[in-house]
């Protein structure tokens, strides 16, 4: 008789497809050091969690495959009226850096705004 342990559960897979500049500003999260991005769900997720997100970027038809962390969870129901979801940190890999790099090339001038955002 053997005892093996359970197998790990599987990533969940979100696709998020962010249609507008603004959007995507809303979800960047520059504080992350390999970079991430808000996903706003009303799905139960602990910190740690793996998730593997499509991710489609304005004015772009690629879409880029992420397998990413769970670094941050907003509530139901946070202050200042946020949007529940998590945020996933990007892996520290090269696909991952250059997402971060095409983002912050979308973005621009937009990342040193100080418009509100899902996150910080």
């Amino acid at each position: 008789m053997s005892t093996t342990p359970p197998p790990a559960p599987r990533p969940s897979v979100i696709q998020l497809s962010i249609k507008e500049k603004a959007a995507l500003y809303a979800a960047y999260i520059p504080v992350f050091t390999e970079g991430g991005i808000f996903i706003p769900t009303t799905r139960e997720y602990m910190l740690g969690d793996d998730v593997y997100v499509l991710l489609s970027l304005p004015e772009d038809t690629q879409r880029y495959p992420v397998a990413g962390k769970v670094a941050w969870v907003t509530p139901a129901k946070a202050a200042g009226n946020r949007a529940q979801g998590v945020g996933i940190l990007f892996p520290k890999d090269e696909k991952s850096r250059l997402l971060k790099l095409k983002i912050e090339e979308i973005l621009g001038a937009h990342l040193a705004s100080d418009r509100t955002t899902q996150t910080i």
